[in-house]
């Protein structure tokens, strides 16, 4: 069930000064995903290799672990780990905080889990004493308290008397629900734990389309609202407890300590300071509430859940809360001793409110964190983008906490605004719009970070002999020294700054840097990253990014121009460190000049990228048409003329890179044999449908963009060249789709689902289509009745390899396997071709499968693939944001294709293929060394008969 259960009688807020609707804080939105807090989803299962494919790929295992072991030693991350156990639940839901400021994730049953605060390190593991409770006692004697999350004794057997396993943790939660809609949820507590009380919990987090502040703000709030349908009054109190960790055994490490702070507005907060292990930056938490007329606030700076640190203990501070229905008798210090190692302790803070009887009344809580700096192993610190509105000192959690209780309606209504016309939108079907909004929660949970814009600060260690002085800045600090004069850490914290950032700034010519590409006028909002998934550590991989960037263009443009930017100036840089292949062991140069590269790094994003090392993404033939054609994508979204002037060189560059892939001169690149293209586990040899078709569309955007900047030889030249390849991607039209290349091998002829790679994003870009309507109708209709239907009756999306006579394509790992990011992209181009109704059957397949209650459990953690076994591979990946290439197309106007061009003159096509020409042979890779070993060809030539 989507809608949201609530009667249409019940109460409509509205505005009657504005004559705007507005959020009825006790009414979950008219659709939401929902599931009753009993619900035990399917535990996700983890995909297997066949034999064939443990024989093909044990090389690379063993090389990998090497790998691993390698990089480990010097502190440095990999691009994965298939070694490493992770917590694998199937209770997650809507996840807290803004976009890039860190996450923590919270399942519907109620706990606070899935840890994201510093770069690539995700605690999975729920802290358990982080919760909400409720204490009710009313005048005819009854009385009430629990934990509001169902909770099963056998976890909490290990802790003490005295801890957190001494609370009451009755909550049963077969009554209750909870409703996701991200970025909000509600949790509906009917009748539990007083029957004649109605407990409606509504959590906000700040994502707010086109907004760059509020956005970024590591902050959410929690508003209660409560219900009193009894015949007395119902004398409440509402309890939040937060642990002094940042997941894992972190609260064990000691020193951390908390002390609370009255703020204005009746807002009363405890801060929680964390001294962080591992050399990560401090991290402070604010868990807050608002004291009214009607709202008593009362706190406990700190208890003790464990180990022997001094204090109120666990079950002690409970206690007083059922005794008392607040701390106003608890004798506490305002700021505690700092922990003993070996010892946890936390906070609580307590919202106490009389509600009378058939009368409503609410509380409203925050929680926010400042962790303010970001810091990679290979020394270089940035500041997150909300340090921007409130400073870089890691101060800053009590007022963030402060004000998103104050303004989280206004944050509330423009979500309303943005999300009210999709969901009342009578010609999509209910699953659609509910599965859109919610995949959108990797923006958070995705490890997104997103920066001040600055360029990045290094600690003192590489500066080696650097000669400095910190004296020289003084004058500089001095200009605005009025907020920290009396605090001298912060002062020569504040010059050490200034010194560090001015002598490694020249290092940014030399990286992939974005910013440096702007011009004077325009606004520096930051650079951003996020992963390809939490178990795929590498930052904006680029290949996955071609369908997950449809939600940052729609939503965040300016943050999608800032990643082209960043990858713009990638392609202008050239690093010949050597790296070394997993695929075959060989080293070869970290990215050449001209190819775009795989990612922005793991361990020093934008200055060492292409962490990616399992093969030469150099060689890949998707990542360069790729990125031109996201060029021009966002260029026609965004109108931003200086934007497309801005990274035209690098398009121009890239297409120049690729001439050296036309290995017989006909216009069309040739794959080579091996996976060089985003499907890196599956090979292609020849002429391909996938990278062919995006190189056919790349020509002709790449033309379109030179129009755009003015560039009348290259739209030309371009053309022409786009019209001579369009000639030779037809030729793998076999009557009925286009094969899935042109090598003759027993898998030409497969039936891939994203055979239109080129055709979907010509149609997004309003240009002219790349194969003839009919072809491209026919080539779908065909993957929706073999790739989709004859898997599991179409519910689980369109398989990426299919046989003519049916069968699933089984020649490669990945063949076999469905991912939701790319069925949704071929969904989106069945809209554009008018298939509508089909679109939506294909997309279906995705939302039964991941997001339904009868599914596998993925609910906001969606993998990159499962397979035909039901099986996933990388849950929370980044690929499914394509979701929103589905609304663009439904939202885009019919974009009018610009006039044919005319005849272009013959002197005027290689007057410019002589330049061209001259650019490309400049760019063209070496040849390979050297021959493989005689092992490896026996072994090669073994695995290949194998296969076959």
């Amino acid at each position: 069930m989507l809608e949201n259960g609530f009667h249409e009688g019940e109460t409509e807020w509205a505005d009657s000064s504005t004559n705007k609707v507005t959020v009825d804080p006790g009414r979950p939105a008219m659709l939401t995903w929902q599931r009753r807090l009993t619900a035990e989803g399917v535990l996700p299962s983890e995909f297997t290799l066949s034999f064939q494919e443990k024989i093909q790929l044990a090389p690379i295992g063993i090389r990998l672990w090497r790998h691993i072991q390698e990089e480990s030693a010097k502190g440095n991350g990999t691009l994965f780990n298939p070694f490493a156990k992770r917590l694998i639940i199937s209770s997650q839901g809507v996840p807290l905080g803004g976009v890039g400021a860190g996450s923590i994730g919270r399942s519907y049953k109620g706990e606070f889990l899935r840890w994201q605060l510093f770069p690539r390190i995700c605690e999975n593991a729920p802290v358990l004493a982080n919760q909400f409770s409720v204490f009710v006692s009313r005048p005819n004697g009854e009385n009430y308290s629990t934990v509001l999350c169902p909770g099963s004794p056998e976890v909490y057997k290990e802790d003490t008397a005295s801890g957190i396993g001494s609370w009451d943790w009755k909550l049963k939660g077969d009554t209750s629900s909870y409703h996701a809609l991200y970025p909000r949820a509600w949790t509906v507590y009917e009748g539990e734990p007083d029957p004649a009380l109605k407990i409606v919990c509504r959590q906000i987090s700040p994502i707010i389309p086109h907004n760059y502040k509020e956005s970024s703000f590591p902050v959410a709030v929690f508003t209660y609202t409560l219900f009193n349908s009894g015949d007395t009054a119902a004398n409440t109190t509402l309890l939040f407890t937060w642990s002094n960790s940042v997941g894992g055994t972190s609260e064990f490490s000691g020193h951390h300590y908390n002390s609370k702070i009255m703020m204005n507005d009746g807002v009363h907060a405890v801060l929680l300071r964390h001294k962080t292990a591992n050399g990560q930056p401090l991290v402070t938490f604010a868990i807050a509430a608002q004291e009214t007329d009607d709202v008593h606030v009362s706190e406990c700076p700190c208890f003790v859940i464990s180990g022997n640190s001094q204090g109120v203990k666990a079950k002690e501070m409970w206690d007083e809360v059922k005794r008392h229905g607040s701390f106003d008798h608890l004798d506490s210090a305002a700021t505690s001793m700092p922990s003993e190692p070996g010892s946890s302790i936390g906070a609580a803070i307590a919202a106490s409110v009389t509600v009378p009887s058939k009368a409503t009344r609410s509380v409203t809580f925050s929680l926010a964190w400042d962790c303010p700096q970001l810091n990679f192993s290979h020394g270089k610190t940035y500041h997150r983008r909300y340090t921007k509105f409130y400073g870089t000192h890691g101060d800053a959690a009590a007022n963030i906490a402060h004000d998103a209780i104050l303004e989280h309606w206004q944050w509330e209504s423009q979500t309303e605004e943005w999300q009210r016309p999709i969901l009342e939108d009578k010609r999509l079907p209910e699953w659609y719009p509910v599965t859109l909004f919610n995949e959108l929660y990797y923006l958070n949970a995705g490890g997104t970070i997103w920066t001040d814009g600055s360029p990045p600060t290094h600690n003192l260690l590489p500066i080696g002999e650097r000669k400095f002085s910190l004296d020289r800045y003084k004058s500089d600090i001095n200009k605005d020294n009025t907020s920290n004069e009396n605090n001298t850490a912060v002062h020569i914290l504040d010059r050490m700054t200034l010194v560090l950032e001015q002598i490694h700034t020249p290092s940014t010519s030399n990286s992939a840097f974005g910013p440096n590409l702007l011009q004077k006028e325009e606004e520096n909002i930051g650079q951003f990253l996020y992963l390809e998934g939490i178990e795929y550590h590498m930052w904006n991989t680029y290949d996955v990014h071609f369908y997950a960037s449809f939600a940052l263009i729609m939503l965040f443009p300016k943050l999608e121009l800032s990643i082209q930017r960043d990858f713009a100036a990638a392609v202008m840089m050239h690093d010949p460190t050597k790296m070394k292949l997993l695929h075959d062991g060989k080293w070869v140069p970290r990215k050449v000049l001209g190819a775009v590269p795989h990612d922005v790094g793991i361990n020093d994003p934008w200055f060492e990228v292409n962490a990616y090392n399992l093969y030469n993404t150099d060689q890949w033939k998707d990542l360069n048409p790729k990125f031109v054609l996201q060029v021009y994508r966002d260029t026609v979204v965004t109108g931003d003329k200086n934007f497309a002037r801005a990274v035209w060189p690098s398009v121009y560059l890239a297409m120049a890179f690729m001439d050296q892939f036309d290995k017989d001169g006909d216009g069309m690149i040739e794959n080579d044999g091996f996976p060089d293209q985003t499907y890196d586990t599956w090979s292609v040899s020849g002429v391909s449908a996938y990278s062919g078709g995006l190189w056919v569309a790349a020509l002709q955007a790449a033309s379109a963009l030179a129009r755009e900047v003015g560039d009348k030889g290259s739209e030309e030249y371009f053309w022409l060249k786009f019209q001579k390849a369009k000639a030779v991607y037809e030729k793998l039209w076999n009557g009925s789709y286009f094969d899935y290349d042109n090598s003759g091998s027993t898998t030409s002829v497969s039936i891939q689902a994203d055979q239109l790679a080129g055709q979907w994003y010509a149609r997004a870009c309003g240009l002219f289509p790349i194969v003839d309507e009919n072809k491209a109708k026919s080539a779908l209709e065909k993957i929706y009745h073999y790739n989709v239907l004859k898997v599991k009756g179409g519910t689980r999306g369109a398989v990426n390899g299919m046989l003519p006579d049916g069968k699933v394509d089984m020649s490669a790992m990945q063949s076999r396997e469905i991912w939701p990011g790319v069925t949704y992209g071929v969904a989106a181009l069945m809209i554009h071709e008018g298939m509508v109704e089909t679109a939506f059957q294909t997309a279906r397949g995705i939302y039964e499968t991941a997001w339904s209650e009868k599914g596998l459990g993925y609910s906001f953690q969606t993998p990159e693939a499962w397979n035909t076994n039901d099986q996933y591979r990388s849950l929370c990946y980044m690929r499914p944001l394509a979701i929103w290439a589905m609304q663009l197309a439904l939202s885009q106007p019919k974009l009018s294709n610009k006039e044919l061009k005319s005849e272009v003159k013959e002197e005027s096509f290689f007057r410019h293929h002589a330049g061209f020409s001259r650019i490309a042979s400049l760019l063209k890779l070496p040849e390979e060394e050297g021959p493989r070993s005689i092992l490896q060809l026996i072994y090669d030539y073994t695995c290949r008969r194998m296969w076959i």
